[in-house]
């Protein structure tokens, strides 16, 4: 058997960066589900990709499918063969249904049983004639966040298909997109490269493309930029700001990278640094320069898609459309500081934050009342005033001029222009932190200040979008109500901040005129998130289930609680506890109805005795931990009455045959499940 490569190239325009990614784990993952499904042997799989193309290569194809035995399972024997060991009408009419002979029929042993099974042989047919359905299939398989449709209205795909390169070793393959079809030409980069090369087989593909100015390989082309952002800072004696996601945006932005850097004003500098490394690298994708102390240089590297003979006309152009961007920054940093944040403060009450709900201005004082609130409960009296100034202005930002050009820097424009107004430093750092944490792993708020507003905020929008029905569903969450539910506990447990959640929900809801059922609604919403957030950090099941049973309204404990369970869930007397509690359950529910108390004069055994006095014993603790929240005591607790019960049920017949002896024991049983309760119940 003979084996050929397969190069199978998508062109296509420009496909945004963010696609990309995706796309290459698709690509990948359909072209193996696909082959392996056909029973084509090959070795290597490879995708690769650029702006301009997605790129599939498969090494060591095997000329033809592997021959397929299909095997479909019948009758039981028994039913098949008769005693002389006839077959059947039953398996005359299987293999009559399957097109193979009754004599071809053979038994086959499954799950321990003996059926009659047929086996039909398949011979497989030449790769070539299956390969144009594969890449049909792959083709139609892949999916982007958003999909174009141009001149055949029954196709699409992230970006208009220009041509398509399909080559099985040497052989063309037949494929058709649309009114594309594939051939043996590829184009080259879309202003240094041809654009007609013929390619005649995998193996000179990847140099053809190089020939013509594009590097197919995304690990390539990063070692490119990275290499370039390297020489700029021995240039420049300087550190450039390589973020992970900014690089991988220039990755698959380019299909030649080649890095140049240029300047700026130093004047500029006085803007924020956060509006100046925006301007740079979300709006220009430039990567921001600073020196050995860290502070920004008026620097920039970028990533040019142009090998240009004089690259200072590059420098050049990128500088030109910078300084205009900053030139525009420079202004509304000036501008805005032309009205104090109490008169933008004002100007919120003309801001719309939801129809039902009235302007962001009527929000601010409902998480305003909320805050002062929180401050009382936390005991942060002292900062009284602090957090009432803090959320007098929280939203201030929101109209001014840089806020309005540059929405990502909410709180920070705000932090800005508090400190040049001279407001106090944890009023000024409030405004900003109030937003924290904005994604999965950030920082949360190092001031109380900026952690009570964000709570209240966050509160606020929990109540108020509850209030008017907006309940997020399994696709949509339009105002982030998970997020905020989420960031509550993060800011609770990074500060450790021990609050009743419960009542922070009931705060909120105070401001409308809310029933029990939709506050119990938000309330077992919370709960939810909750439960996510410590599966997520992989307490297990049991852990996670006795915890929010215990003490879900105080995500703080509720932490610290999984946390001790956690680190002993392994020793000997959790399992047993566990194990122990499900027998009580069964047991219970079996039995039905207990009425009356333990009489301990009947109980016989040692075993029993001993669970009794235990029990007597340790109950009072393990209340007094839980109300207190020694969760260390409490698992001291458990771990002492675990072997009792444990040897309670190695020992004891619970379901003796004399009536009064197993309805005292099933009693002694009920006092175990109490016991559980003020804890949660274990069995679940």
């Amino acid at each position: 058997m003979s084996v050929n490569d397969l190069l199978f190239e998508i062109g296509t325009e420009e496909i945004p960066a963010r696609f990309m990614p995706k796309a290459i784990v698709d690509l990948y993952q359909y072209a193996k589900e696909e082959l392996l499904a056909a029973h084509i042997d090959h070795s290597d799989i490879k995708v690769e990709c650029t702006p301009r193309r997605l790129v599939l290569m498969v090494k060591d194809i095997s000329d033809s499918q592997r021959d397929n035995i299909e095997i479909s399972k019948g009758p039981l024997k028994t039913q098949a063969f008769n005693s002389e060991g006839a077959p059947t009408k039953a398996a005359e009419g299987f293999a009559r249904s399957k097109g193979v002979n009754v004599t071809d029929l053979k038994v086959q042993e499954i799950s321990g049983v003996e059926y009659v099974v047929a086996e039909k042989k398949e011979k497989g047919q030449e790769t070539e004639i299956i390969l144009p359905i594969i890449l049909d299939r792959i083709l139609k398989k892949l999916s982007f966040q958003k999909s174009m449709y141009w001149a055949d209205p029954s196709v699409h795909f992230a970006r208009p298909v220009r041509w398509i390169t399909a080559l099985y070793g040497d052989s063309l393959i037949n494929v058709e997109f649309g009114t594309v079809k594939s051939g043996f030409y590829s184009r080259g980069h879309r202003f240094m490269g041809s654009d007609s090369i013929e390619i005649k087989n995998l193996f000179g593909y990847k140099q053809a493309m190089k020939d013509n100015f594009v590097v197919t390989d995304p690990e390539e082309r990063k070692d490119m930029i990275l290499k370039g952002i390297s020489e700029a800072e021995k240039e420049l004696g300087a550190k450039v700001d390589v973020a992970p996601s900014l690089l991988e945006e220039n990755i698959h932005l380019n299909e030649y990278p080649v890095v140049f850097y240029g300047s700026f004003d130093k004047s500029f500098l006085d803007i924020p640094e956060e509006v100046l490394v925006l301007s740079m690298a979300k709006n220009q994708r430039y990567f921001p320069v600073r020196d050995k102390e860290g502070k920004l240089m008026p620097n920039f590297v970028g990533v040019s898609n142009n090998k240009a003979k004089d690259m200072s006309v590059v420098r050049e152009g990128n500088e030109r459309v910078l300084r205009a961007r900053l030139y525009d920054a420079a202004f509304f940093w000036k501008e805005d500081q032309r009205k104090s944040l109490d008169d933008l403060a004002e100007e919120l009450k003309s801001v719309t934050y939801q129809v039902q709900l009235g302007s962001v201005y009527d929000k601010v004082q409902r998480v305003k009342s909320i805050a002062l609130w929180l401050t009382e409960e936390l005991t942060f009296g002292h900062l009284k005033a602090t957090v009432e100034r803090a959320s007098t202005l929280a939203k201030a930002d929101l109209v001014s001029n840089m806020v309005y050009e540059f929405a990502d820097v909410q709180g920070v424009m705000g932090r800005e222009y508090a400190k040049k107004a001279g407001e106090p430093e944890e009023v000024a750092n409030a405004l900003y932190e109030q937003y924290l944490p904005r994604f999965a792993g950030d920082s949360t708020p190092s001031g109380a200040t900026g952690a009570i507003i964000g709570m209240a905020d966050r509160a606020d929008t929990l109540a108020a979008i509850y209030k008017i029905g907006l309940y997020p569903t399994s696709s949509q969450d339009p105002y982030g109500l998970r997020r905020a539910a989420r960031c509550i506990n993060e800011i609770i447990w990074g500060l450790s901040l021990d609050i009743d959640l419960y009542k922070l929900i009931e705060k909120a809801a105070s401001a409308f005129d809310m029933d029990q059922e939709t506050l119990d609604k938000i309330k077992s919403f919370v709960r939810q998130r909750l439960q996510v957030q410590l599966r997520e950090k992989s307490y297990r099941h049991e852990v996670v289930e006795l915890v929010l049973q215990t003490i879900s309204n105080r995500p703080l404990q509720t932490f610290r609680m999984a946390e001790t369970l956690q680190k002993r869930s392994d020793e000997v007397w959790f399992t047993d506890l566990i194990t122990a509690s499900v027998r009580v359950k069964n047991l219970l529910n079996k039995a039905g109805s207990i009425s009356g108390d333990v009489e301990s004069s009947r109980l016989i055994e040692p075993s029993e005795k001993n669970l009794y006095d235990k029990l007597s014993l340790l109950e009072k603790e393990a209340k007094i931990s839980v109300e207190s929240c020694d969760w260390e005591k409490l698992a001291s607790v458990l771990a002492e009455l675990a072997p009792v019960i444990a040897k309670f049920f190695e020992d004891v017949l619970v379901m003796d045959e004399d009536v009064k002896v197993r309805n005292n024991r099933l009693a002694l049983l009920k006092k175990c499940q109490d016991f559980f309760l003020l804890v949660g119940d274990f069995s679940l």
